[in-house]
């Protein structure tokens, strides 16, 4: 099954890695949306299918903490799954966020396999890697 994806980060290089990350991995991607702050993704999300969200935490206008509160609020968090992509993550940062949905979190730097171990987990997929 082919995914649509969002990156959400404010670095375009980081979601160029993480896009790049993907396609190494092995990831069937569809369609692969991005965004550069929490604002830009709830957009995203108003106008477009999407399956699965990479999210950074720090980011200028709205922060992934701010925006998953926005997508709790929307009641959104429940049937698209939020992984976090970050060095900014302390453990009780990490543990708030999976207590409001995040489904996972992913420490900078990362490899294409914690990619593909976590959208696999995270998606309950069985694709095969090219």
């Amino acid at each position: 099954m082919a995914f649509n994806i969002l990156l959400v980060d404010d670095s375009a290089t980081v979601r160029a890695v993480i896009s790049k990350a993907l396609k190494l991995a092995g990831v069937d991607i569809n369609e692969l949306h991005q965004a550069g702050h929490g604002q830009e993704a709830l957009d995203v999300l108003e106008n477009q299918w999407i399956d699965l969200i990479f999210c950074d935490i720090s980011m200028p206008v709205m922060d992934g903490e701010e925006f998953v509160q926005a997508m709790n609020d929307k009641g959104m968090i429940e049937t698209i799954p939020v992984v976090i992509v970050s060095s900014a993550g302390s453990e009780p940062r990490v543990a708030r966020l999976k207590e409001n949905g995040v489904r996972d979190y992913i420490q900078k730097p990362f490899t294409p396999e914690r990619i593909r171990e976590v959208v696999d987990q995270v998606m309950g997929a069985t694709q095969n890697a090219e």
